[in-house]
């Protein structure tokens, strides 16, 4: 089958009105790009991150947009017409041009398209000296001994590609030993915590914030042959609940605390870190922008660490660190 992608230009003011028109005739789903609200979820949610890619702010620049998708054919023509009678309607209304230009531009999708063209935009990334990341649908003619991670990117959260999950990947690729036991904070697709089972770890546990993680985490676990005896994903507030705390100082100590979140997590984080490791264990903190290093930098020798090594790539930082 094929769409139709009909994008309907307005205003922050001309949302709710469109929206609710759209519903009325039967249309659920839309996209909305606005600039206005774009920057004040940003603004109200600071501490999730420190940096957006200027790319993403440029995108949401512009007139506000409206989107919805039809089916290309006689019922979805049919439904357009009453879009665009009702948009009609809408600008009749709107003596003070609140809602701007109310413009309908159209173009075609192909659903097999619409579906899988994102693919193409993940091919396989060579890091360190022993790993391949690759998204489960490539293959790999000759991996020369390299140990190859599969991941289904499709699945949102880490797919390898960022700056700090290769300095992660890469400073794990250094430090894990066979036998060692792996905390993965802030583990999004789980992709640092199943690589360290993969580079010879016999144990790992990964917590993160956001449940839908376990899903994710154990569903690449398995894609890469990794089961539930040797890897554990928990939901929930490591920072905050002291239960999840409890549980984490005993099952450990770990060898290695691996962190790439971002620096406001990372300042409160470090306080607790060392009720997981062992007495030589290693703290790789990272997530880390160059404004906020200095910070961060600080909370870990606060917190008793000394550091080893600070590297960094594109303006993202990864700080190595061992009880001082």
């Amino acid at each position: 089958m094929e769409w139709l992608e009909v994008s309907i230009y307005t205003t922050n003011a001309g949302i709710d009105p469109i929206c609710g028109r759209l519903y009325n005739i039967g249309v659920t789903g839309v996209e909305i790009k606005d600039k206005d609200e774009f920057e004040d979820f940003l603004e109200n949610n600071k501490q999730y991150w420190d940096y957006v890619d200027e790319r993403l702010r440029e995108e949401m620049n512009g007139e506000t947009c409206v989107k919805i998708y039809v089916s290309d054919n006689e019922h979805g023509h049919k439904l357009l017409m009453h879009v665009r009678d009702e948009l009609a309607a809408l600008k009749g209304l709107d003596a003070e041009n609140k809602f701007g230009s109310l413009r309908i531009e159209m173009h075609s999708l192909c659903e097999e398209d619409w579906e899988n063209n994102w693919k193409q935009y993940f091919k396989p990334i060579y890091v360190g000296d022993r790993l391949v990341i690759k998204p489960e649908w490539e293959a790999i003619d000759d991996a020369d001994g390299k140990i190859v991670f599969n991941i289904d990117p499709g699945m949102t959260f880490g797919s390898g590609q960022h700056e700090t999950t290769r300095l992660c990947v890469e400073a794990l690729d250094r430090l894990v030993k066979k036998g060692d036991k792996i905390l993965d904070l802030g583990c999004g697709s789980g992709i640092l915590s199943i690589i360290s089972l993969m580079l010879g770890a016999s144990y790992a546990r990964a917590i993160d914030i956001d449940p839908n993680c376990k899903k994710i985490a154990y569903s690449n676990a398995a894609l890469n042959s990794i089961g539930s005896d040797v890897y554990t994903v928990l939901d929930g507030n490591i920072i905050t609940d002291e239960e999840l705390k409890i549980q984490t100082e005993e099952s450990g100590p770990y060898d290695i605390v691996v962190a790439n979140i971002v620096a406001d997590v990372i300042i409160p984080l470090s306080g607790d870190v060392r009720r997981y490791l062992k007495k030589d264990g290693v703290f790789i903190a990272c997530g880390i922008i160059e404004p906020r290093l200095g910070e961060v930098k600080a909370a870990i020798e606060n917190a008793g660490f000394r550091i080893k090594h600070i590297e960094n790539e594109n303006d993202w930082y990864c700080i190595i660190s061992t009880e001082g």
